[in-house]
């Protein structure tokens, strides 16, 4: 994934760069036709220098360079449109004022806002091709109409698909918080009910050995700091209710099981638990989440890499927690999985990681391979089983 990330990084920085020179190129055109022109048309080349500047600038300065550059550029036509001079319209402006708006209306909220200036983004364009003394301005100020629709047109494209991402994103982390309050019912019923069964038989004890409830109360004790733990661990990313009720508890045993059944009917996977490793030295919520998180990552290869010839898993303890990976060779995915989607499991599976205090990293390997890495803080000590 941080390999991923580099990559649309460079991209991301070349693109820039290359509109930076288009605008640059178009600049000098400004100043050529200033020079030949003269007058007020120096103005023009000034304008299109502050809208390369509020495009290199616009991830910081987005609403305020595009009121700048409108500002600069509407006083500037006003000008020249008052002494009565004649010119072509700035090139550069117009270009960056366009980028601008597909940036404004992609990024731009509330959605009025945006769709406000992108008006007045096409005010401006169209005071930038009126010159009084020139038949063409008609012409122009068409093309400048249409250049503003097209512009539009992408912005509001985009900001749609954001718009999509984020609800998908939105529903696939509240259906993880309704699943982690269900485990919250499981786990708050099975602490109360280990500290309900020692409390009676503590209570059984003391009738003929009053010295030996001391332990059972160390016991009871220890069970409802278990309880709050797990609670506050899960509690903090809880937004909605739900009075479902499953089974509690999850073990190793449960994740070597759903290996076994992806094996038969998928690529083979190879499952190891490290030396030391058991239920003991986990607590039961980081239980839950390591085979939720193997499940997704065995549904990933099926929907993405069926032709995989191998899978391996492997949880060991780490860095003073445990760790889960899970990696596969890449192989071309079934056109007929791949239209089911895919993408924001990975959404669901970070949040409940992040909310257990743990990392998620998924993405392809220097290999080749494709690896899910998850890691989790553990409290208990990991003793040899």
């Amino acid at each position: 994934m941080r390999d991923n990330g580099r990559l649309v990084h460079w991209i991301q920085r070349l693109s820039d760069i290359s509109l930076v020179g288009f605008l640059g190129l178009l600049l000098l055109a400004d100043t050529a036709l200033a020079v030949s022109i003269r007058g007020a048309q120096w103005a023009v080349p000034f304008c299109g220098l502050i809208g390369i500047g509020a495009y290199l600038l616009r991830r910081r300065f987005r609403v305020q360079g595009a009121v700048l550059l409108m500002t600069m550029s509407a006083a500037v036509s006003l000008a020249i449109a008052g002494v009565g001079s004649n010119g072509a319209p700035g090139f550069a402006e117009t270009g960056a004022l366009l980028l601008i708006t597909v940036g404004v209306l992609r990024w731009v909220r509330p959605l009025r806002t945006a769709v406000l200036l992108s008006v007045l983004s096409m005010i401006t364009l169209e005071l930038g091709s009126v010159r009084p003394l020139d038949p063409s301005s008609i012409a122009f100020g068409f093309l400048m109409f249409v250049a503003w629709a097209v512009a539009m047109g992408i912005g509001s494209y985009l900001r749609y698909q954001l718009e999509r991402r984020q609800e998908t994103v939105d529903a696939v982390r509240r259906a993880e918080r309704l699943e982690l309050a269900r485990e919250l019912h499981d786990l708050v019923a099975h602490h109360i009910t280990g500290i309900v069964v020692q409390a009676q038989a503590a209570r059984t004890v003391a009738v003929h050995q009053p010295e030996a409830v001391l332990p059972s109360l160390d016991a009871i004790a220890g069970a409802g700091a278990d309880a709050l733990t797990s609670m506050r661990r899960l509690v903090g990313v809880l937004r909605a209710e739900d009075d479902a009720s499953r089974n509690a508890g999850t073990t190793l045993a449960d994740l070597r099981v759903l290996v076994e059944r992806f094996s038969a009917g998928g690529p083979p996977v190879a499952f190891d638990v490290g030396q030391g490793l058991s239920e003991l030295a986990l607590a039961p919520e980081v239980l839950t989440t390591l085979h939720r998180i193997l499940q997704e990552s065995l549904t990933n290869v099926r929907r993405h890499a069926p032709h995989a010839a191998w899978v391996m898993a492997d949880l060991r303890p780490a860095d003073r927690g445990v760790l889960l990976r899970v990696r596969n060779h890449r192989t071309s995915a079934d056109p007929r999985l791949s239209r089911m989607g895919g993408g924001f499991g990975l959404v669901g599976m970070a949040e409940r990681v992040q909310a257990l205090g743990g990392d998620l990293l998924a993405g392809p390997t220097r290999d080749g391979e494709w690896e899910v890495r998850a890691w989790f803080p553990v409290d208990r000590a990991i003793t040899s089983s």
